[in-house]
Order: C-alpha cells, then sequence, then structure tokens
C-alpha cells in the first residue's frame, strides 16, 4: 500500500477561510441591538435639543440654595473655549460672597474643590473633610508662614487634631477678676445669699443672652449680646456682669446707716457717692456728730478715733472708715487696686477682662448642647480654686460624643470650623432679580 502523503498545504485546504463572515446568532443579536440603541440615544438626544431642554446633561439635582437654578446652567456654567462649560470662581463669587480664609494664604483652592454641587438636595456648607485636609494635612508644605501655633498634620477630629490652644502647657484664664468656683459651688458649704444659706448652680450665673427665668438671688433680665458673630444668640453664654449675677449676695454697703451700696464704678464715683451720702445724713442728724461709733468687725485694723468736733470732721472720719472697707476689703475680693499716687490718694482698679469666647477659630452652641450636665463636660470646675483655671472641656471630651462612629455625633470638620473670614464680608448687594430667578 503506498504511504499516505500529509503536506501543510493540504491541512490548510480542510479548513474554511470565510467562516468569520457567517453569522451566527449571538453576535448577530449584539450587532443589532447595539445599533437599537445606538439610533435610541442619538433620537432621544435629538428630540431633547429640539425641545431645548438640559435633561440630557444634567449632572444630578441641586442643593437646596441653587434648587431654584435647576433649569439654568448658565446662571453657573460659564462657556469656554470649544464647547466646555464650567461653573468658574468668578461665578459663584457673582452671588457669594465667599471672603478670603486668611489674608496670608499662599493657596486657595477653587469653590467647586470644596463644595459640590449636583449632589442632591444638601447642605454645601457642609463640606468633606478632604477639602480642609487638602491643605491642613500638610500644612507646611502649602503655606510656609503658617504661624507656629496652628498645627501642621491634621487629618480629622477624632485622629490627629490637638488639643485646644488654651489648654496646652504656658496658658491660663487671662481674666482678672479674682474667682473661687470651689467656694461657690462647694454643696458641704452653702455660700451665704441674701436669703440665708443658698447653694449655687452654674446657671445662678452663666446663661445664654436672652434668658428670662426667674432665679432667687436677683433679676434675671440680660442685655441680648453674644460673642458670636454668625451664631444665633443663645449659643454662647453672656458674660457674667456684677449688677446681675454678683450684687444680691457681695453688697457693696460702706455704713451700716444706709441701706444702699456704692455704684459699682470707678473710685471717684464711688468717693463723691459716698461723701455726698454722709454729708446729707449729717445735715439731718448733727446730734450724732460728738458721737464715736462702735467699732465695725468688717473694718481692718484701725487706731480708734476721737470724737468729731463738727459735721466736716465727722464726714471725714466716716470718709475713712468708708474707704477703709471698700479698698481695703470689699473691691479687693474681686479685683486688684493699684495706688500710683501713694495710699492717701484714690486708688486705681485694673481693668476687668472675662474670657467670652475660648475657642476663637472655632464656633460653639451651648443650646445644641442642652440634654448635657454642665458638670459633664466642665469637670474641673467643682475642684477649681485658681482665677488662672481654664475650665472649657478638652478635645478627648469633645471626642466622647464627636467621632466617625456610626453612632455619634458629628464629627467633621465644618461642625466646628468656618473657611471664610467672615468679619470681611462685603455688603448684601445681588445681580440679579426676582424675575430673573423665577422665569
Amino acid at each position: 500500500m503506498a504511504g499516505r502523503t500529509r503536506t501543510t498545504k493540504k491541512l490548510a485546504q480542510r479548513i474554511n477561510l470565510n467562516y468569520f463572515k457567517t453569522l451566527h446568532g449571538i453576535p448577530r443579536w449584539r450587532r443589532i441591538l447595539s445599533g437599537v440603541f445606538t439610533l435610541a440615544g442619538l433620537a432621544w438626544l435629538g428630540w431633547h435639543a429640539l425641545a431645548g431642554s438640559p435633561k440630557p446633561y444634567n449632572a444630578g439635582p441641586l442643593a437646596h440654595s441653587h434648587a431654584l437654578l435647576g433649569k439654568k446652567c448658565s446662571a453657573c456654567h460659564v462657556a469656554q473655549a470649544g464647547f466646555q462649560r464650567t461653573a468658574t470662581d468668578q461665578a459663584c463669587l457673582a452671588c457669594h460672597d465667599g471672603p478670603v480664609h486668611h489674608t496670608e494664604q499662599t493657596f486657595t483652592p477653587s469653590c467647586s474643590s470644596c463644595h459640590v454641587e449636583h449632589k442632591g438636595l444638601l447642605r454645601m456648607a457642609s463640606t468633606s473633610d478632604e477639602a480642609c485636609t487638602q491643605c491642613h494635612a500638610d500644612l507646611a508644605a502649602k503655606d510656609k508662614n503658617a504661624p507656629p501655633k496652628f498645627v501642621a498634620n491634621i487629618r480629622g477630629f477624632d485622629r490627629t487634631h490637638p488639643e485646644f490652644l488654651a489648654l496646652r502647657p504656658g496658658h491660663q484664664d487671662p481674666g482678672t477678676i479674682k474667682f473661687n468656683h470651689q467656694v461657690h459651688l462647694d454643696p458641704k458649704r452653702p455660700v451665704r445669699g441674701p436669703h440665708g444659706p443658698a447653694q449655687l448652680k452654674c446657671a445662678d450665673c452663666h446663661r445664654p443672652p436672652g434668658f428670662t427665668e426667674s432665679w432667687p438671688f436677683g433679676t434675671a433680665e440680660v442685655t441680648a449680646t453674644t460673642a458670636s458673630f454668625t451664631l444665633p444668640d443663645r449659643s454662647y453664654m453672656e458674660p457674667v456682669n456684677y449688677e446681675k449675677h454678683c450684687s444680691a449676695c457681695h453688697p457693696l454697703q460702706f455704713d451700716r446707716r444706709f441701706s444702699e451700696s456704692v455704684p459699682h464704678k470707678q473710685p471717684k464715683v464711688v468717693y463723691d457717692f459716698v461723701v455726698q451720702k454722709l454729708t446729707a445724713y449729717i445735715a439731718a442728724h448733727p446730734a450724732e456728730i460728738p458721737l464715736v461709733d462702735e467699732p465695725d468687725k468688717r473694718l481692718p485694723t484701725r487706731p480708734p478715733q476721737p470724737p468729731a468736733r463738727n459735721a466736716q470732721e465727722w464726714v471725714q472720719q466716716r470718709l475713712a472708715d468708708a474707704q477703709l472697707l471698700l479698698w481695703r476689703k470689699a473691691c479687693k475680693e474681686c479685683h486688684t487696686l493699684n495706688y500710683p499716687a501713694g495710699f492717701d490718694a484714690l486708688p486705681e482698679v485694673a481693668k476687668a477682662t472675662l474670657t467670652t469666647r475660648w475657642l476663637p477659630h472655632a464656633n460653639f452652641d451651648h443650646q445644641a448642647h442642652r440634654m448635657v450636665a454642665c458638670e459633664s463636660c466642665h469637670s474641673k470646675t467643682m475642684s477649681s480654686k485658681e482665677t488662672s483655671d481654664v475650665l472649657i472641656p478638652g478635645v478627648q471630651s469633645c471626642r466622647e460624643c464627636h467621632h466617625s462612629g456610626s453612632d455619634a455625633a458629628e464629627a467633621r470638620c465644618f461642625e466646628c470650623h468656618t473657611y471664610h473670614d467672615w468679619t470681611k464680608e462685603k455688603p448684601a448687594t445681588g445681580p440679579r432679580t426676582i424675575q430673573q430667578l423665577t422665569e
């Protein structure tokens, strides 16, 4: 039998070289469907183009503050080269003020890098932490002139946020009013109130502006003022005031003959008030001129006084006693007095300073935290004896509630911080009319 010969050519001839031209089921339907969907898409775009509808190009619903502009893309998107229409910073600043963050900053992110639109009916001020950490995660690289008190690598509140500046080593309360919280709040030793022993609580002195609930130690009416420049009045506590918060327990009496106290004003005003009261009194009671007063236990030690010979001497003796009681005891309880002209002249009272806002670079709302007991956050208050003690809660106390967990209070940067310096806000003069916005 002759041998079989197998060559490459003979093997190749067995293969149908036109197999790829044959249309099978799956490839055929794939081509058909691709064509149908392409034509349908073009038809849909053409229909909306003829109708003048921007729907095909809509990136998503607008935020609450921009919802009125849902059909007015050109209000924000400005035509650029070619077909591109971009929302520029200039378009944002046409309506929004957006003051600078810091006057010396070297890097300014675009508006849209922080305020991302077309994410639905959200509040655009609720920015992500990434909007802040794009600079503050490496602040030294973004701003080489940043003051050293600003930590240069913050990545989030519950991670690398530093302790509040007022609580860092070397800082203390700059207030000049002497005060001992422990003495006033000690449950074992109630203070001496106007109607007997009184157990004070935080709200007896620290109240938000506009608070009118009655209290046992004086009027609760206050002036509507706040340390906040953007938040509601009840966000911050009103500064403590002598007439409203102290006078009921600490009256500035100067003589047992008079029920009224001296005015809580400068020494010259107090001096003139006492002289006027004593002069009027002795003119109405001349028989008391030669009498010698019993020693006042409230007065510091002084030599006995001889009987007065006339009304003028009587006034001078009683005036000396009143000044001794006021300058050396009553006023010194809280104030620092200086005598630049000598001890025989009227003293000068050091300017009273009370810190009303401890976190100048952050916002805080006491009203939002009203469900929390004061001492739960201000834990050092009950044992504080020194005026210099800083009694605000530390960052770790805040993290007990504010952290990134699913069962936690908001902890994003915007909860406490604002980016724009609103003290440099411009007048509200918008460029559009109501008709332009609603047509």
